[in-house]
């Protein structure tokens, strides 16, 4: 095994052993996750399709202190509430990435960066352009622009293939930015009216949970009520009450002192991270991904312009953007393809991020909001373009699966036994001395092995 020489570093090049053990982390709760959501959208859809009037009852049913403004439906609970949680753990990661990450180069950010805005900014063009020539709704532009990063690793998890890191990593900063604009699109674009008494009070809260945290004061006790309180004055004041749980999440600090093993952000993050992915994601799915499926449903799916925007968004603009972005950012930038990846795994993996659940029926939700059936076929292409989407990367990633165990298994070759993979320790004297006595060790017992095996050939060549 040759030693590295340093070099600069390449596009989708070896992550450090630190970034590789927290994508290794993320990614895993991220899995599990995505399984429990696939779950719960079967379990919505087959509820909705055969008991569908009890699927609207329960998802209908009202809760909550009318008094404060919050007396609403357990699909708003879900939407309003459990999503909270969600873009929390989302606002973590992003300040994660800006202070620690592949975020806090600005070189190295680039790239992802690019690929993110371009896989955004294409999927609302589709959808633009054909709702332009087929006389439809604009309001549905941003519906295709999000990715979901759960779902997308549960077909990873379904097909039974895994990623090389340096996939990986791109695939979950491409959902990182993404989230990013996603909540600004949802800050910006879906605020009707603002109550600016309520969004004040929200204001301050926020500002003493900043103080707060300056403080060092800890303790759940005292952030768990704060934080409610903050969410339900954003809910209040018109603004989506989601951007609560991003700006929290947004405060907290991502980078270690001296001494500190994980920052409070990273522990914050490890304890939140299942709450979101294997409850309040797949909550969310089940109250809001069950929408009546007929042969009917799925003509308008693809006849209807808004429909077919959102599908073609999806399953074409998402590959062709963050494809796209990708190529022309690093043609400009002269950055050189990792030596062991081809440009074909950036386009599968751009496809994969065509995978646009749970933020996608969210945005569905507010653009047309009031329109319950036109929502329900939105959701329906939704589900048609991640299916498809999920498909078409599944047959681009099997075709490179051979590649990819064998870089993961390089990748996670550990021959010295210490915890760390050999890749990480090639330039490390102590590493080659502790592969010499191994080697050594074995040379003298096959050196013994073939003595007793000459011995016994000896013997049985002798007359008894």
């Amino acid at each position: 095994m040759a030693i590295p020489t340093p070099s600069k570093r390449k596009f989708l090049g070896r992550l450090s052993l630190p970034e590789r053990n927290f994508v290794a982390e993320a990614l895993r709760a991220e899995t599990v996750g995505g399984v429990l959501l696939l779950v719960a959208a079967i379990a919505a859809l087959i509820w909705a399709n055969t008991l569908g009037s009890s699927y609207e009852s329960v998802r209908g049913f009202h809760l909550g202190i009318g008094a404060l403004g919050l007396d609403l439906s357990i699909q708003h609970w879900a939407a309003d509430g459990l999503l909270a949680i969600f873009f929390f753990v989302a606002g973590i990661e992003l300040k994660r990435e800006l202070v620690a990450g592949e975020l806090r180069d600005p070189k190295a950010a680039a790239l992802p960066v690019i690929a993110a805005v371009c896989g955004m900014a294409v999927p609302a063009l589709v959808y633009a352009l054909v709702n332009l020539s087929g006389n439809g709704s604009l309001d549905g532009w941003a519906v295709p622009t999000a990715t979901d990063i759960a779902f997308a690793l549960a077909v990873l998890a379904v097909i039974g293939t895994s990623l090389p890191s340096a996939l990986r990593a791109f695939l979950l900063t491409l959902a990182v930015v993404d989230d990013l604009f996603a909540i600004l699109i949802i800050a910006v674009f879906f605020t009707n009216s603002i109550n600016f008494a309520a969004l004040g009070g929200a204001v301050v809260g926020l500002a003493v949970f900043w103080l707060l945290l300056r403080k060092g004061v800890r303790g759940w006790y005292v952030y768990i009520p704060l934080a409610l309180v903050i969410w339900g004055l954003m809910y209040n004041s018109g603004v989506h009450a989601t951007i609560a749980g991003v700006a929290m999440g947004l405060m907290l600090r991502c980078h270690r002192t001296e001494g500190e093993e994980h920052s409070p952000g990273e522990h914050i993050e490890h304890l939140m991270r299942p709450v979101s992915a294997g409850l309040a994601v797949p909550l969310f799915a089940l109250f809001s991904a069950g929408v009546g499926i007929s042969g009917g449903t799925l003509a308008d799916v693809f006849t209807r312009p808004e429909t077919l925007g959102v599908v073609l968004g999806l399953v074409v603009g998402k590959a062709v953007g963050i494809f796209g972005g990708t190529w022309l950012a690093a043609r400009f930038t002269k950055a050189e393809l990792n030596d062991d990846l081809a440009w074909a795994d950036v386009f599968a993996v751009a496809s994969l991020a065509g995978i646009g659940f749970t933020v996608s029926l969210l945005i569905g939700e507010l653009a047309f909001a009031g329109q319950v059936q036109l929502t329900d076929e939105v959701k329906a292409a939704v589900l048609v373009g991640s299916l498809t989407a999920a498909v078409l990367a599944s047959v681009l990633l099997k075709m490179r699966v051979r590649k990819y165990k064998a870089l993961v298994e390089d990748e996670e070759r550990d021959d010295d036994q210490d915890g760390i993979p050999d890749m990480y320790e090639l330039d490390k004297p102590e590493y080659h001395l502790r592969m010499a006595t191994i080697y050594e060790n074995k040379a003298a017992e096959h050196r013994r092995l073939a003595q007793l095996a000459g011995a016994g050939r000896d013997d049985g060549d002798s007359p008894a």
